[in-house]
């Protein structure tokens, strides 16, 4: 994966979007693809394995939110990024594509110019983080974290964990014992271009959180978070 020369999936029943996007994206280099609908992207991303999958929310026959979650149950798709495209504001569009599994939003109307550097600046961010990655592996009794293969094992069994939650998960587990501040997770994982609020961060930390059995992630009351083996007792 790379920022240019990417395979990119778009998903719309809007063909006026469809149109905008795909000229856009052909020309700063990508290849791109195009469904109509939820159900029809499923089978188009099992087919080309993109890199990155643009996901209208609003759709007939299954909507974005449905088609996303329905990706991330793929294992060839789980290292896909997955941005949805809403012309809905509200936070629950935004909380609601996280859970999905998504990895970042961009509303409506387009600005084309916004949009390329947006999913480039995506596009790069990932390709960096899986090439730094090298054959590193992040070991607790039992927690294991491959940053090679994108794979986490939990007691054994291995946790299907979307792209932002293993990124904050390495950012905290990385430096078990500090106190990473809101700020500092905001710029390692969503990066300094990309607004998010709080309650963005606080899905992805509980989901993490029920992932774990509580055991890992822990709040430091005004401060931020941190990461440590929570003993029995505690």
């Amino acid at each position: 994966m790379s920022e240019q020369g990417s395979k990119i999936l778009i998903v719309d029943d809007d063909d006026d979007i469809i149109e905008i996007l795909q000229y856009n994206l052909n020309k700063a280099g990508h290849t791109v693809f195009v469904a109509h609908d939820g159900r029809e992207a499923i089978i188009k991303a099992q087919k080309k394995l993109p890199d990155l999958v643009i996901l209208d929310v609003m759709m007939p026959h299954m909507d974005g939110i449905q088609a996303c979650e329905a990706m991330r149950a793929i294992p060839q798709l789980q290292k896909t990024i997955i941005v949805f495209l809403t012309a809905r504001g509200e936070d629950f569009s935004e909380i609601a594509g996280f859970q999905a599994g998504a990895d970042d939003y961009i509303t409506k109307p387009i600005r084309p110019k916004v949009l390329v550097t947006r999913i480039n600046s995506l596009l790069k961010r990932y390709s960096y983080q899986n090439q730094s990655a090298e054959n590193e592996c992040i070991e607790f009794d039992d927690l294991k974290i491959n940053l090679v293969k994108y794979q986490v094992f939990f007691r054994n069994n291995e946790m299907y964990v979307p792209n932002k939650e293993f990124k904050l998960l390495v950012l905290l587990a990385s430096k078990p014992d500090k106190v990473f501040s809101r700020e500092e997770i905001y710029n390692s994982v969503w990066g300094t271009e990309i607004i998010v609020g709080d309650r963005t961060i606080d899905v992805h930390i509980r989901k993490l959180r029920e992932k774990f059995d509580n055991s890992y992630i822990h709040t430091i009351k005004g401060v931020g978070y941190t990461f440590y083996k929570r003993m029995n007792g505690e």
